[in-house]
């Protein structure tokens, strides 16, 4: 059943929570996943078990959904990309090119809502722009 209108789902949640392990563990050189099974093991991990499959797939597919950034992303090197609009693209590449269960324009639309709330004002049109692109290349990447 849908979230009532401006209510976020349980997946948006999910999204949001790996968006802050991915960033957090950016940040401090750290591995996302040794901080997700941290926070699991003291008990204190994603309330959705969507959250440590986004972490877990991102960080399992990082070199290849990093080239793809790197080769959409024109005139944008990965380092010169803001750390959440990067780690966004993450997350959006991995559900386009691996969660079968979420529609395509549900991974972009998610994608930019993060960076609409959480980046520049230029980041949904730059999200929109690298995911429409690979999105509609899918079947080449595969």
């Amino acid at each position: 059943m849908p979230a009532p209108s401006g209510q976020p789902t349980a997946r948006t949640k999910a999204r949001k929570r790996a968006l802050d392990l991915l960033f957090a563990a950016e940040a401090r050189g750290l591995s996302p996943v040794a901080m997700l099974d941290e926070a699991i093991a003291e008990g204190e991990g994603p309330a959705n078990a969507y959250t440590a499959t986004l972490v877990r797939g991102v960080v399992a597919e990082q070199a290849r959904i990093d080239e793809l950034l790197s080769t959409y992303s024109q005139e944008w090197t990965l380092e010169r990309m803001p750390a959440v609009d990067r780690n966004v693209l993450r997350l959006g590449v991995w559900e386009l090119l691996h969660a079968a269960d979420v529609p395509e324009h549900v991974a972009i639309s998610e994608a930019m809502q993060l960076v609409r709330d959480l980046s520049t004002d230029d980041s949904p049109q730059f999200v929109n722009g690298i995911l429409g692109a690979i999105q509609r290349d899918k079947a080449q990447l595969s």
